[in-house]
């Protein structure tokens, strides 16, 4: 079979030399200009890769890290990256820790800069990823770095807000979905009013849009159920599906009104400012931590709380996992003298 006969098949209609070509459908109007076209037609891949991130956070930390590794490096135009080796990594490596940068740190600037030659190498800009290869420094266990609350704190924090105001029923609204539902600040920010009006066999569910633009269903808790409705009837926006469910009280015309949603430092401020008040400061991401814990203390399947929690690697999980840390099965109080 020659290759014009392989075509033939591939088309599944066979064509002689006096065959007409296909005819495209007309164009009413082009969005882009010829000019236009050209310049997209011309970006180079290493800015094709980093308007591909999706994430604002990764954005923000990719170009944290790429900025540092050009201003170390002195690249000013995203092509002199395809003239970087290993031995320009490795010293940027060395730099990096010389500067007391934490191995985790360093770690996820490696990262960042691997992800872009990753993407160079699927356009085939270049030949090979030069990070490959380089040592990455040592981090600490990662076991027991995010506090988790006692079930006596967890109490103290959800009982903290004044519950006859409209401020007290939301902030207990919330600190209510995030310690049942281990859900990330960002996550809770998104939740607009209907996803909490979801019903999954019968059972109320919330939706969660989660990293990645993952979607998951999360049953809904009782008592975080009762709370949220408290706050809706006061706040007076229960009708609105489309709108935000946790909103700032204060109207601010040039933001977005009572519309918009709180802000994932708006609510880490608020934890913050109440966990304090009890004497013990935590951040949001604690109450994430506490609710993994707890669940798993009381016999929940480490499978089903990593689909829970939303983790694509269950190596994740055991991060929130203190069960082996625990003061009160430590040996030093079955010393007896």
């Amino acid at each position: 079979m020659t290759s014009r006969d392989l075509v033939e098949e591939m088309d599944g209609v066979p064509m002689n030399d006096t065959s007409p070509l296909p005819v495209l459908p007309a164009v009413a109007s082009r969005l882009l200009t010829a000019e236009q076209f050209q310049r997209l037609a011309d970006v180079p891949p290493e800015i094709e890769w980093f308007a591909n991130l999706g994430n604002k956070a990764t954005r923000r930390a990719y170009e944290n890290a790429l900025g540092d590794f050009m201003k170390f490096t002195g690249i000013v135009k995203p092509e002199e990256f395809r003239g970087v080796t290993r031995a320009h990594v490795i010293a940027w490596r060395d730099d990096l820790v010389q500067r007391a940068l934490s191995g985790m740190t360093v770690r996820h600037r490696l990262a960042a800069l691997s992800s872009l030659f990753e993407s160079l190498c699927e356009k085939n800009a270049v030949t090979h990823n030069p990070v490959k290869g380089v040592k990455r420094p040592p981090v600490e266990c990662y076991e027991g770095k995010t506090p988790a609350l006692g079930d006596h704190q967890a109490r103290k924090l959800l009982d903290a807000p004044d519950g006859a105001s409209i401020k007290g029923k939301r902030d207990r609204a919330l600190l209510a979905t995030l310690l049942y539902h281990a859900l990330r600040r960002e996550e809770l920010c998104r939740l607009k009013v209907k996803d909490f009006k979801h019903e999954r066999r019968g059972v109320p569910h919330l939706k969660v849009f989660g990293k990645g633009g993952k979607i998951r269903y999360v049953p809904l808790h009782p008592a975080a159920s009762g709370l949220i409705g408290d706050y809706l009837e006061i706040a007076g926006h229960g009708a609105d599906d489309a709108g935000a469910l946790f909103r700032p009280l204060r109207n601010n015309c040039t933001t977005g009104g009572l519309e918009r949603a709180i802000t994932p430092d708006a609510v880490y401020k608020l934890v913050r400012q109440y966990s304090t008040a009890l004497g013990f400061a935590i951040g949001a991401h604690a109450l994430r931590a506490t609710a993994a814990t707890n669940a798993l203390d009381h016999q929940a399947d480490i499978a089903k709380v990593q689909e829970w929690l939303g983790h694509a690697n269950i190596a994740t999980t055991r991060i929130y996992d203190h069960r082996k840390t625990r003061p009160e099965d430590s040996p030093t109080f079955k010393v007896a003298y």
